[in-house]
């Protein structure tokens, strides 16, 4: 079990209704101190009503939730953190720097915190002019400028890349690492599976409201399996299943002249299998180790054929 200081986040049974309708249902995640968490679902699976309760913004209907040691939205613990929940809010007429220093003032936060926010987003050379005339990338970085404010210990982040181009989806990727790096918690909500796989320590997979596995993403892949084209294929089926065993073998569907064979077997099995069947005579074509890919899983844990967006598709 965790220490309790190693963790930054818990919920149990957390649970939100909006009347007949159930948003999130008994949701039970662990956010330890240092990683990014990837909280990974569709749209609509519940994953920003999840992150409104944690900031204290919507009250549970049921379950209990602790935020760094405190309650969600209590003084004690808001100061210690920042967000970015769905689209920045900011006022159009006001300079980036401006729209910051009025919410450092807030804060009674120096006028340096401003400008350290600015330049970890690369923002300082644009943040004298005016909000409205930002891009939407930069827009949500003067988002996540905002969250900066502070240094806070726990930063949520909903979606930061959401509408972003591809090179502003990898600026925002490396800013978010180099925060962790830094020493910071990232709780990052994404339907953009590359975005997920890519850079985050563990995962949360939401579906329907219901949390449907939390690990590491190569602990949710599992073992890596033995990837063959060969032929005859009948006398690789024979020779694969006499190596590995009967359930450690299955022919992958498809229509390929020369179909492949699975042979779930470990790294280390890999030049044995290999030298035994062509000591049998067998025409090999072909040999790799394959995993089960972060989509797989997916769809395997939520029936759903909501699609989140590859990486090349978010626009």
């Amino acid at each position: 079990m965790d220490a309790d200081n190693d963790v930054v986040v818990r919920t149990e049974a957390l649970t939100k209704r909006y009347g007949g309708r159930l948003a999130v249902d008994t949701v039970d995640l662990t956010v330890r101190r240092g990683e990014i968490y990837g909280f990974l679902g569709p749209n609509g699976a519940g994953k920003t009503t999840t992150l409104r309760m944690l900031l204290g913004l919507v009250r549970p209907t049921s379950g209990t939730a602790t935020v760094l040691g405190g309650r969600p939205g209590s003084p004690g613990v808001t100061h210690r953190l920042g967000a970015l929940i769905e689209g920045p809010g900011f006022y159009p007429y006001l300079t980036g720097r401006a729209n910051l220093e009025t919410l450092a003032r807030c804060r009674s936060l120096p006028q340096t915190a401003v400008e350290e926010a600015l330049a970890r987003v690369d923002l300082t050379d644009r943040a004298g002019d005016r909000y409205r005339s930002y891009s939407l990338g930069m827009k949500q970085r003067l988002g996540v400028a905002a969250a900066l404010l502070g240094e806070p210990e726990l930063i949520v982040l909903d979606e930061p890349t959401n509408g972003l181009d591809p090179a502003g989806m990898a600026d925002m990727r490396e800013l978010v690492v180099s925060l962790a790096r830094d020493g910071h918690t990232i709780l990052l909500s994404s339907h953009l599976l590359a975005e997920v796989e890519e850079i985050c320590d563990r995962v949360g997979i939401i579906s329907r409201g219901r949390l449907r596995a939390e690990s590491t993403v190569a602990d949710l892949r599992g073992a890596s399996s033995l990837r063959v084209v060969a032929t005859p294929t009948d006398r690789v089926l024979a020779a694969a299943m006499r190596l590995a065993g009967d359930d450690a073998v299955e022919l992958e569907p498809g229509s390929a002249a020369t179909p492949a064979v699975r042979i779930d077997v470990p790294p280390e099995r890999t030049p044995d299998i290999v030298a035994a069947l062509a000591a049998e005579g067998i025409a090999i074509h072909e040999v790799r180790r394959t995993e089960r890919t972060l989509e797989e899983i997916f769809f395997a844990m939520t029936g759903t054929t909501d699609q989140p967006e590859p990486l090349e598709a978010a626009r």
